[in-house]
C-alpha cells in the first residue's frame, strides 16, 4: 500500500488509496504478477548530470520498464499474458523511435505508482494518470495524451433525465461511482453528500447496480462508460460532459510520469508524441482501446500542474 500521504485515483486527491481497476483474469494476474517480478530489483539510478542519463541506459539496455496498475484500458496484461493498453501501446512506439526496442511491465497498485518510480522499481509511469498540482509536487508528466469527461450509466432511455450533477440532485437519484474515482469529489462539489454516495469496486459492478436497480446511476469516466454499456442490454451511456469544479468546466489530461531528474528523458518523449498527436497516429493506436476524437486534447501539462 502506498504511505498514506500518497495520492490516488484519478483525482489525485488523498483519500482511500484504492483506484478503480476492471480486474482481469486469473490467469492474467498471475502471468503479470511473474512478468513483474523482475521490477522488484531497483533500476539505476540517474547520475548528476543535468537532464539525467537515464535516456543513454535505456538505450544501452534495449528495455524500458512501465509501471502499470492493471486497468483496462489504460494499462494491463490481457489473458494472452501480453502487456496492452492505452500507456504501454504508446510508449512502445515512442520508445522504440528513441533507440529501446522492448518495453516491460513491472504491475502494482495505482497508489503505489508514484512512489515505485521514485524509488526506483520501474523507468516511467505509463498508466492513463491524471496530471494535477499534487502530482507534479512529486514527479514529472509528459504531455498529455488524452483527456477524459465524464458520463453516467443509467437505464435504457435515461428515464429519471440525469445528464450531469446537477440532475442527479435534482431528481434526488440514487448515485454511484468506483472507489477513489475523480467523480466522487465532482458529485460532492455539486452538492450531493458524500456520504450517500455509493462506492463499487469498478465500472462493472456499477453497471451491474444500474442494472438491479440498486442505484439510479453510476458515474465514471465517458471512456470506461461508453466501453463497459457494450456488454449490457438494459443500460445506456449519457454524453460525455464536464463537471464543473469550482464553479469552472474541469476536463482531466493524463500522461505519463518520470523522476523529476529525467529531464532529458521526458523532453525527448515529448517530441515523439507530439509528432503522433500531428500526424493522427496516436488516434490510430488508441482508437483499439475505445479512444475518440473526444479523448484527444490540447491540454498542456503546465496547465494541468497549475489548475
Amino acid at each position: 500500500m502506498a504511505p498514506a500521504t500518497e495520492t490516488s485515483g484519478r483525482t489525485g486527491k488523498t483519500r482511500d488509496p484504492s483506484r478503480r481497476a476492471l480486474l482481469v483474469g486469473a490467469s492474467a494476474l498471475a502471468t503479470a504478477g511473474a512478468l513483474g517480478a523482475a521490477g522488484c530489483s531497483r533500476v539505476a539510478t540517474a547520475s548528476g548530470t543535468e537532464g539525467g542519463e537515464l535516456l543513454d541506459r535505456l538505450r544501452a539496455q534495449g528495455v524500458v520498464r512501465l509501471g502499470i496498475a492493471g486497468e483496462i484500458p489504460f494499462g494491463y496484461i490481457d489473458t494472452d499474458g501480453r502487456l496492452t493498453g492505452e500507456g504501454p501501446e504508446v510508449a512502445s512506439v515512442v520508445f522504440k523511435r528513441l533507440g529501446v526496442g522492448r518495453v516491460q511491465p513491472v504491475p502494482t497498485e495505482f497508489g503505489s505508482l508514484i512512489p515505485g518510480l521514485n524509488s526506483q522499481q520501474f523507468d516511467v509511469v505509463s498508466a492513463g494518470m491524471y496530471i494535477n498540482p499534487e502530482r507534479c509536487a512529486e514527479v514529472i508528466f509528459s504531455e498529455p495524451d488524452h483527456q477524459m469527461l465524464d458520463a453516467f450509466v443509467v437505464k435504457k432511455g435515461n428515464p429519471k433525465g440525469l445528464h450531469d450533477y446537477a440532475d442527479v440532485i435534482r431528481a434526488k437519484a440514487k448515485f454511484a461511482t468506483g472507489s477513489g474515482y475523480a467523480q466522487i469529489a465532482h458529485a460532492v462539489e455539486a452538492g450531493y453528500s458524500e456520504s450517500d454516495i455509493v462506492i463499487v469496486p469498478d465500472q462493472v459492478a456499477g453497471m451491474n447496480a444500474v442494472e438491479a436497480g440498486r442505484v439510479d446511476v453510476f458515474a465514471g469516466t465517458s471512456l470506461t462508460t461508453r466501453e463497459v454499456v457494450k456488454k449490457s442490454r438494459t443500460t445506456e451511456a449519457t454524453k460525455a460532459f464536464a463537471a464543473l469544479v469550482d464553479g469552472k468546466p474541469r476536463v482531466d489530461g493524463a500522461g505519463f510520469a518520470f523522476r523529476p531528474a529525467e529531464t532529458r528523458l521526458r523532453d525527448a518523449f515529448n517530441v515523439e508524441l507530439r509528432k503522433m498527436k500531428e500526424s493522427g497516429e496516436l488516434l490510430r493506436v488508441l482508437r483499439p482501446f475505445g479512444f475518440t476524437k473526444v479523448e484527444m486534447t490540447d491540454l498542456t501539462t503546465k496547465e494541468l500542474c497549475r489548475a
